[in-house]
């Protein structure tokens, strides 16, 4: 194998830079030319392909966001457009292909190892931590630390006007960051879409709070849970509790930008590296990931066949410690 691909797809997280790098720079440690694909698959589609190098990626393992920028791709939903994008490999002569993305990036570099022969590796990048074959995503860790970091800010006012604040979190389909950042932060209750709750219920616990001392609280909703987003839930509790003086927060995409947290420089460091070197033994139709602190191959079908979830215990946890 003498050169490789490198591209990020869907939606961007903190730590894209930093796995671009070690991929760029790996190659260039194993003598192989590396061409950056700008905006997905959609560049491939559009040929809008350019040679990186070591210096290439100077500068950037600190900078949140993608310097290859993302994009939706509709046109590669078609095999036309899929049969361009691997034409327009075959023509920059890339044998290997790394795809940084979440499940959707990998179901597409799957098809094109299918239909096309192209060697394709995933590396796991997404806020939302649900993929399958890895403990950890990149861009989870700094995405639940700002989180974090809201919930905290917005508890010193919570408390100081004995008000019930909403606040919102991302994941549509994953509750992760909900759970980890609402327990981290102390959140007296927690909404998730794995444990479905009710209105009734919900406003219960909140009496019971009440009763007990509580004069403020803050309800993490995940952006997906059952029961709407945050706005809609509180609007039901609002109606239901005749609570005065609720307020929301939607923390929305300030979780997705920003400078990535050590752990996810580190966790990107360590997946791009070793991205590079599977496609240089040959391995192909694989993701790289994390497990039990060690780099593991898996099956990119994986990724959505073996979501991965929180312990199920953690609800439990959150509200022993809502007492």
């Amino acid at each position: 194998m003498k050169r490789i691909g490198v591209l990020t797809s869907g939606g961007d997280a903190p730590g894209m830079n930093a796995a671009i790098r070690a991929v760029v720079r790996t190659g260039a440690y194993y003598e192989l030319q590396v061409l950056g694909i700008y905006r997905g698959y959609q560049g491939l589609i559009d040929d809008n392909v350019v040679e990186m190098g070591p210096r290439s990626v100077s500068g950037i393992i600190n900078r949140g966001g993608t310097i290859l920028r993302s994009a939706r791709c509709k046109a590669f939903f078609e095999k036309e457009g899929r049969a361009q994008a691997a034409e327009t490999l075959r023509k920059h002569g890339i044998e290997g292909l790394v795809v940084i993305g979440g499940d959707g990036s990998y179901r597409g570099a799957l098809t094109l190892y299918d239909e096309h022969g192209i060697a394709c590796v995933g590396l796991p990048g997404t806020i939302d931590n649900d993929i399958g074959g890895t403990d950890y995503t990149i861009g989870y860790d700094t995405a639940l630390n700002v989180a974090l970091e809201a919930i905290d800010r917005i508890r010193d006012t919570a408390e100081s006007h004995d008000r019930i604040f909403f606040v919102e979190v991302m994941g549509r389909h994953s509750g992760y960051l909900a759970m980890m950042s609402g327990i981290a932060g102390g959140a007296e209750e927690i909404l998730v879409p794995e444990t479905p709750t009710s209105i009734e219920t919900l406003v219960e616990h909140m009496r019971s709070y009440r009763a007990k001392g509580k004069q403020s609280a803050i309800i993490v909703v995940a952006e997906g849970d059952e029961l709407g987003n945050a706005i809609q839930v509180a609007k039901q509790v609002d109606a239901l509790a005749q609570i005065p003086d609720s307020r929301v927060v939607v923390i929305g995409h300030l979780q997705r930008g920003g400078t990535p947290t050590a752990f996810d420089r580190v966790l990107a460091s360590r997946l791009g590296v070793r991205a590079v070197e599977a496609l240089i033994e040959g391995v192909s139709g694989k993701m790289i990931g994390i497990s039990a602190n060690q780099v593991v191959l898996r099956p990119l079908e994986e990724a959505w066949e073996c979501r991965t979830q929180f312990d199920p215990k953690l609800t439990r946890i959150a509200h022993i410690l809502a007492t």
